[in-house]
């Protein structure tokens, strides 16, 4: 039997967020939902990644891509990479999957299905751009399920977060301390505190394990007076900057710089918030970079719950904190206000005083003053080229026309890509 992770209908309703990454790469916790089934399925159980076909070229060198053509009769389990893996999901996929033909429903929302591989290949053998689980579970034995937990809106990485950091606690090592620790320095609950080798943590810095977990990967560092408190994880090679305060469900990526004070956030790898500024209940997906004294809103003023606009649409969230939503690449200049709610596209550039839209289009460019133009194509290339660079990090040609597609896409009548 193959297992592979797939990406459904529902994949466009996580717009901006997911333009340049199949859904299963959102974090949420202390990982992506691609590193939670690693995790939780085993390094002996083995999967293969279905993912929209202009993602294809570039992720064939990062993820396992599955190949069809093999065999028309090879026994498939698909598994819903909007589903949020954990010891139960795992050891059904594991050890008690669907039978064939069969499929397992969550209400409306298909977990798994036994297919065969002439089931799901076109006759020019290629797999759809996602799959139609609708269509999949009318065509199957449908078997109801209850107890997964999978993302179903744009705004779930964030609302799931602090539960999920709460429930990775016991996969991490905490209690051990490596790095460089200074003797001035102050470690609250140790037990409950990870450093790793490399990690640097310099004079004044206060790591505060008393209400939940601290865990600072190999190679971070964190600077004088810098305060660390309840479930923050920094990433491998993040820098916590001088005064800045985590608290309260942080996840900083890989190489992410962080400052100001930041709540109940997911900064994802390569991103940049190193400046004072509030920023909570948000995602910031990578390659994003937050100016100086940039502030979010997560609470409206009347205490009411959230509403997002994304296009035309008016979502109703039901949370009562929620703050910004920024696409990858997107950029924003000093002093940038983000009213409650806000989704900011993938490699939109914000700048003036004021507040900008509640939504803000992909690959567009401009501010509440100015209103907002395209982001001409070639400026947005060479930006985001320069912004990798910086990083050590090099835009090849595979990842250049992904990018340059997403924008082609994105600013040809709204269609969604």
């Amino acid at each position: 039997m193959q297992i592979v992770i797939f990406e459904d209908e529902k994949v466009h309703g996580f717009h901006p967020l997911v333009h340049f990454k199949p859904v299963y790469g959102l974090f949420t916790g202390c990982r992506n939902l691609l590193q939670k089934f690693c995790f939780y399925l085993g390094a002996d159980v083995t999967f293969s990644c279905h993912l929209r076909r202009y993602l294809q070229p570039y992720y064939r060198s990062h993820l396992p891509v599955f190949q069809p053509g093999v065999d028309p009769q090879r026994d498939i389990l698909l598994v819903n990479g909007r589903l949020l893996c954990d010891e139960k999901a795992a050891t059904i996929i594991r050890d008690h999957p669907p039978a064939p033909g069969q499929s397992l429903m969550q209400g409306d929302e298909l977990v798994l299905a036994r297919v065969n591989e002439a089931r799901i290949v076109s006759a020019d053998n290629m797999l759809p751009d996602y799959f139609d689980t609708q269509q999949l579970a009318a065509e199957s034995e449908t078997v109801v399920a209850e107890g997964f937990r999978l993302l179903r809106n744009i705004w779930d990485p964030v609302a799931f977060h602090p539960g999920e950091l709460h429930r990775e606690a016991f996969s991490l090592e905490l209690g051990s301390i490596s790095g460089r620790v200074s003797s001035r320095a102050g470690l609250e609950n140790p037990e409950s505190i990870f450093i790793g080798e490399g990690a640097v943590i310099k004079a004044g810095a206060l790591l505060d394990a008393e209400e939940g977990f601290v865990y600072v990967s190999p190679g971070a560092v964190v600077e004088p007076q810098a305060v660390l408190a309840g479930n923050v994880f920094a990433g491998e090679f993040s820098c916590v900057r001088t005064g800045a305060n985590l608290h309260s469900n942080v996840f900083i990526g890989r190489a992410s710089k962080a400052g100001g004070e930041i709540e109940d956030a997911v900064v994802e790898p390569y991103a940049n918030k190193q400046h004072e500024g509030f920023l909570g209940h948000s995602y910031i997906s990578s390659w994003c970079n937050l100016g100086a004294g940039t502030n979010t809103s997560d609470l409206r003023n009347n205490y009411g719950k959230v509403k997002l606009q994304i296009e035309n649409k008016e979502l109703r969230t039901g949370e009562q904190f929620l703050g910004l939503l920024m696409g990858e690449h997107a950029k924003c200049s000093i002093n940038s206000m983000f009213n409650t709610g806000t989704v900011a596209g993938a490699s939109s550039n914000i700048f003036g005083g004021g507040f900008p839209p509640k939504y803000i289009p992909s690959f567009s460019w401009g501010g509440p003053g100015s209103g907002f133009q395209p982001y001409e194509i070639e400026k947005a290339v060479a930006t985001a080229r320069a912004v990798m660079g910086r990083r050590n990090v090099r835009m090849c040609d595979a990842y250049e026309t992904m990018f340059r597609y997403v924008a082609a896409v994105e600013q040809d009548s709204g269609a969604a890509v």
